[in-house]
């Protein structure tokens, strides 16, 4: 199983950054029949950890382990974490360009919850991937099927972009089946 731990903006977080995303270069050439690779809102998340392939027979250790960083994360917090989607930027170059949102308020509980879950996978000897976390909301991959100066021009767009506020109120558990029209599955869940 493919497996990665997010948190989900919420809905009207979503709509909003829609509407912002119809405004930008990505968003028009997609509506043009351009294939940029737009991101689903449906599944619009930000990644905490990414697992990787998993056993099926290791699902209830990765659960747990999840289940303790979020009672961990949550220790001594009356509320979950306010963010936003705000500002920007890209990874990549050329046909492996990818535009996305950057988060804003208060990251660093997310950063935190991060740590704790690459800790408690480490500690069950689970797999995840160990790049640093960045947290961020893909928005398109457009690669070069977008010239790079219409993607530098989203960017520099995005920095003056803020979305409303929500609460990141539960961890969740995800299978990923990848592929042309990737679907995910949501497997457990965690309030924060």
């Amino acid at each position: 199983m493919r497996l990665f731990a997010a948190v989900y903006p919420s809905p009207e977080a979503v709509e909003h950054l829609g509407a912002q995303i119809t405004h930008l270069r990505v968003g028009v050439a997609g509506a043009n029949g351009i294939n940029v690779r737009l991101a689903d809102p449906v599944r619009a998340h930000v990644t905490l950890v990414f697992l990787g392939e998993v056993e099926a027979d290791r699902l209830m250790a990765v659960e747990s382990a999840l289940g303790l960083a979020a009672e961990w994360s949550r220790d001594g917090r009356e509320v979950a974490p306010r963010l936003r989607l705000g500002g920007g930027g890209r990874f990549g170059r050329g046909r492996f360009t990818i535009l996305w949102v950057d988060l804003r308020g208060e990251v660093e509980a997310l950063t935190v919850l991060s740590r704790l879950i690459r800790s408690r996978l480490r500690s069950g000897r689970l797999p995840y991937d160990e790049k640093p976390f960045r947290p961020h909301l893909t928005i398109a991959r457009p690669g070069d099927r977008l010239p790079s100066a219409d993607v530098a021009a989203d960017v520099e767009a995005l920095h003056a972009y803020q979305g409303p506020e929500w609460p990141a109120n539960e961890l969740v558990l995800v299978r990923s089946h990848p592929g042309p029209r990737p679907t995910y599955d949501r497997l457990a869940g965690w309030p924060l």
